[in-house]
């Protein structure tokens, strides 16, 4: 199923779970390098390392192209629609959404990764209406591997996606989330 660019709005503002999920804007590009340029992130993520307030602008512009474009969504994880805390990533793939998120190393430990991995989920099955939802994470991490048994995804019997990002070889699990 291919995605539209009408399928995508302009603007998206989700809340649920305690948590606004918001677009990002020209006001966050000084947040964003605290949330992205930790050791954490750089590892474990495709997210560009060193991540500067150069790389943050880029990062909102691309944003804003996939958005055009109808492939991805890119969202600021946040209390009450204030400050970023993290952000969560859906992107239309051919099997439903692909979920993915980041949350600042200042941040972690509230639950706003599963509490956004919810509420984005939420939205792909009722607004999109796509059947299942994924997440692609390595077994090696632990913290994302809690998140996707928290927010009850179940790890598919799917071959495993074998690959190089920065360097480092990565083996990924797909777990998945059906609409109930």
């Amino acid at each position: 199923m291919s995605v539209t660019t009408s399928s995508l709005p302009e603007r998206i503002e989700l809340s649920g779970e305690g948590v606004v999920l918001r677009d990002w804007t020209e006001a966050d590009l000084v947040a964003m390098p605290a949330l992205f340029d930790h050791p954490d992130i750089a590892y474990w993520t495709p997210i560009v390392s060193p991540f500067d307030e150069a790389a943050a602008r880029a990062r909102l512009e691309r944003d804003r192209q996939m958005r055009k474009d109808g492939t991805t969504i890119l969202l600021a994880i946040t209390v009450e629609g204030g400050a970023p805390l993290g952000e969560v990533m859906l992107r239309r793939v051919s099997e439903g959404a692909e979920l993915g998120y980041a949350v600042g190393p200042a941040h972690r430990g509230q639950g706003l990764a599963a509490r956004a991995v919810r509420v984005m989920a939420a939205y792909a099955f009722e607004q999109l209406g796509v059947e299942q939802v994924v997440l692609e994470v390595e077994a090696e991490n632990a913290a994302s591997v809690s998140v996707a048994i928290r927010t009850g995804f179940g790890l598919l019997d799917v071959p495993l996606i074998t690959g190089e990002e920065k360097g480092r070889p990565y083996v990924l699990q797909t777990w998945g989330l059906k609409r109930s």
